[in-house]
């Protein structure tokens, strides 16, 4: 039986990719009977009754799935932050990266505009891209978002399902127009609202860009945890790394003696803003009402 992967899911039918084919297919009964909902991004095993139409019959296990946008198997999260209109925030990108590692997804820092701010501001971001980059990250620097400026980010896209996402009003949808200019996504429709911005695609698809698929949506709709306080540290990969020096298991580096993380953060080998920034998602998570 042929395989393939949804692209795009619309009115009850669904665009399966399958090389150099793309062929609408429906969902069988039996998804609804088991409450399966085929999601864009799945791998599915399909059969078909001519080139155009055809019928999905089983959905292949799913590496990762996020809620919103609802999509899943992502290889990829490319975070747009600028450093300049709005400032860089590690606060905010931090909470994004919670989202990604959670969600077991590669995450890729983007930082535009990196030309317009002062000498001293520029230092202080490339001292953040090398921070990041020591905690195993990817991170590209860019003047603007032009042509020439996403030069270096397409290698990245090659052979990966990617998302984009980050703070609102850095230009993600200009990005992704860049990328591929048939896209046309509008890129006035933006909220103020930290880390929300208004999409008027109603429905996620992925788009192939350099041998690659990007999926059209620009970011969560939703920054909510929804991971419980032990299972923070392990979204924080210096963190992690050294919690297996800590003398108790299920240390939350918190109040509990001797703990390697706070050692660690007073050597200065973990960063203070991301404890910081740990010990501020750590009460959120804990503050957060029971879900019944």
């Amino acid at each position: 039986m042929p395989e393939g992967t949804i692209i795009k899911a619309l009115s009850g039918f669904y665009y399966v990719i399958d090389e150099d084919k793309t062929i609408q297919c429906r969902g069988r009964g039996v998804f609804r009977k088991k409450k399966i909902s085929p999601l864009v991004g799945d791998s599915v095993v399909y059969q078909y009754d001519n080139e155009q139409e055809g019928y999905i019959l089983e959905i292949k296990e799913r590496k990762n799935e996020l809620v919103r946008p609802p999509i899943a198997n992502v290889d990829r999260a490319i975070l747009v932050f600028s450093a300049v209109e709005p400032s860089f925030s590690t606060l905010l990108l931090d909470r994004f990266l919670v989202l990604i590692e959670a969600n077991h997804i590669e995450a890729m820092i983007v930082i535009s505009k990196i030309d317009l701010v002062s000498d001293e501001e520029k230092e202080k971001i490339l001292q953040y891209q090398e921070d990041y980059k020591k905690m195993g990250y990817n991170v590209i620097t860019t003047s603007s978002i032009t042509e020439q400026g996403m030069d270096a980010l397409k290698p990245y896209l090659k052979h990966t399902t990617s998302v984009f996402a980050g703070q609102s009003g850095v230009g993600k949808s200009t990005l992704l127009n860049t990328l591929n200019p048939q896209l046309e996504l509008k890129t006035d429709d933006i909220s103020t609202h930290l880390g929300r911005g208004k999409h008027t695609t109603r429905h996620v698809e992925l788009i192939p860009i350099e041998d690659g698929l990007v999926a059209d949506t620009p970011g969560f709709s939703s920054l909510d945890f929804t991971i419980e306080e032990g299972e923070l540290s392990a979204c924080f990969p210096e963190i992690d790394e050294m919690s297996q020096g800590c003398k108790f298991r299920g240390c939350l580096h918190n109040q509990e003696p001797k703990c390697a993380v706070k050692e660690a953060v007073a050597s200065g080998e973990i960063k203070q803003y991301r404890y910081d920034h740990y010990m501020e998602f750590l009460a959120e998570i804990k503050d957060r009402k029971p879900r019944y």
